[in-house]
């Protein structure tokens, strides 16, 4: 039996990097998926599709909470529940704390950190009517529990997530709905690999203790073990998905 036979996942930011492998992974283990982003990816689609599922594409900025609603509705409308959410769609911001500016500083929390409080408030409803509750696994990052220079709204944005994390979790206990954070080191995603230059992959490299940076498949796999029943008794967690950062 797949782990996620005919259950439905809505996963944002799921065009690339792990939001992709997430996506991937779930289809194969017979999810239909639901992948809410700004651009519609048929690349991406079409693999999800080649592992016997059904996958759809609704567009939406989770920085806009009337298009998270709404991308929540059309899922249901679709498919008729919503059984798995991941919370993935993220930014990254480069400049020293006094420096930055308001706007930068504002749209880094908007996403990261608004973004995952306006799917969670819509995915939990939905969750709450149904006598199957849900899981929903956030995305933060290493940077949920540490500090980097240069990045004070995302360090901010993450370690705000594992909070609201906690606190979903709390109140939905005792509803059938596990909420739960993963925390991924470096990961080699095109967000990340984009913007670093060849000295900085090396710097990146040198903070795990694998010297080396993770594959967001490795990043997916946690996420698919902490979504499934396989973790039926984890909820309110932060798992870092580091290697080794945290040990150094």
């Amino acid at each position: 039996m797949k782990r996620f036979e005919k259950k439905v996942a809505f996963i944002t930011g799921g065009n690339s990097g792990i939001g992709k492998a997430v996506a991937i992974l779930m289809a194969r283990e017979g999810a239909h998926i639901v992948i809410a982003d700004l651009k519609e990816n048929q690349e991406t689609l079409e693999e999800i599709r080649k592992e016997g599922t059904e996958a759809r594409f609704i567009r939406c900025d989770v920085s806009k909470p009337q298009e998270v609603e709404q991308a929540v509705s059309v899922t249901i409308n679709f498919f008729g529940s919503l059984d798995v959410a991941v919370n993935n769609a993220g930014i990254v911001d480069a400049s020293l704390l006094h420096e930055k500016s308001i706007e930068e500083w504002q749209r880094v929390i908007d996403i990261n950190l608004s973004g995952v409080f306006y799917g969670m408030k819509y995915q939990i409803a939905q969750m709450r009517s149904q006598a199957s509750g849900g899981s929903i696994v956030n995305v933060g990052s290493i940077m949920s529990q540490v500090a980097e220079l240069g990045i004070a709204s995302y360090a901010s944005s993450k370690h705000g997530l594992v909070g609201l994390t906690k606190v979903g979790a709390l109140e939905n206990a005792v509803n059938n709905i596990r909420v739960n954070a993963i925390g991924p080191g470096y990961i080699e995603t095109p967000l990340l690999m984009d913007n670093a230059a060849q000295d900085s992959r090396a710097y990146m490299e040198s903070k795990h203790a694998m010297k080396r940076l993770g594959k967001p498949e490795e990043i997916a796999k946690a996420i698919l073990f902490m979504a499934s029943d396989d973790a039926s008794f984890c909820t309110g967690a932060y798992l870092p998905v580091d290697g080794g950062y945290l040990i150094q």
